[in-house]
């Protein structure tokens, strides 16, 4: 199939694309999974609570068994004392296991989403920037003129090195390439925007 590939003034011109990548199946039972397992194993479990067996002190037994009047108690480290372990508390990110992403539905979530946004008309692809850009200023209005405010750019090496420094700091809009983004950044921002090379690489690396 052929997409609309322009350049920086607003010609239009057509590039060759792979199908099974632009217009694929859309399924969105995978990417829920994915975009379900990814958020998770985001999650920051920073909180952290020592357990019984994580307290220091005497395990010696506090008084007899019998005979006190008192219930049966064995440690003052139990979680009904001051100063014991916490039943049940948070046990910080080691002790919570990572949600497993297979290849498969990594590879098929991002061409289901790739090619919803490519239904969708939220797709742009740029030809290879050839100049350095660099003022903020000045990457902000060609974005602007795009409609592409809310952007992930998924750039070849040469592009993206021309200009990375200009597009940092805009809001809402990440920069980078075929091989350091998730399904989880094509679902968060509105556009996708490629360059001609980054597409061929996006093309061996998905086919």
């Amino acid at each position: 199939m052929k997409l609309n590939k322009i350049n920086l003034d607003g010609k239009k011109d057509s590039i060759e694309v792979l199908d099974k990548i632009f217009s694929g199946k859309i399924n969105k039972k995978i990417v829920s999974s994915v975009i379900y397992k990814t958020n998770a194993n985001y999650k920051g479990r920073h909180a952290k609570t020592k357990q019984k067996n994580e307290i220091i002190g005497s395990t010696a037994k506090i008084y007899a068994q019998k005979g006190t009047g008192n219930a049966r108690h064995a440690s003052r480290k139990a979680p009904i004392f001051v100063g014991g372990g916490v039943a049940h508390g948070p046990k910080g990110q080691s002790k919570y296991k990572k949600r497993k992403l297979n290849k498969s539905e990594k590879k098929l979530s991002v061409i289901s989403i790739i090619s919803e946004k490519n239904k969708n008309e939220k797709l742009i692809i740029f030809n290879d920037f050839k100049n350095e850009i660099k003022k903020t200023k000045e990457m902000n209005s060609i974005l602007k003129k795009f409609d592409a405010v809310n952007a992930l750019m998924i750039l070849d090496k040469n592009s993206k090195d021309k200009i990375f420094k200009s597009s940092r700091n805009i809001p809402n809009v990440k920069v980078t390439d075929v091989n350091h983004f998730s399904a989880y950044d094509l679902i968060k921002y509105n556009k996708i925007v490629f360059t001609e090379t980054s597409v061929k690489e996006l093309e061996k690396r998905y086919s």
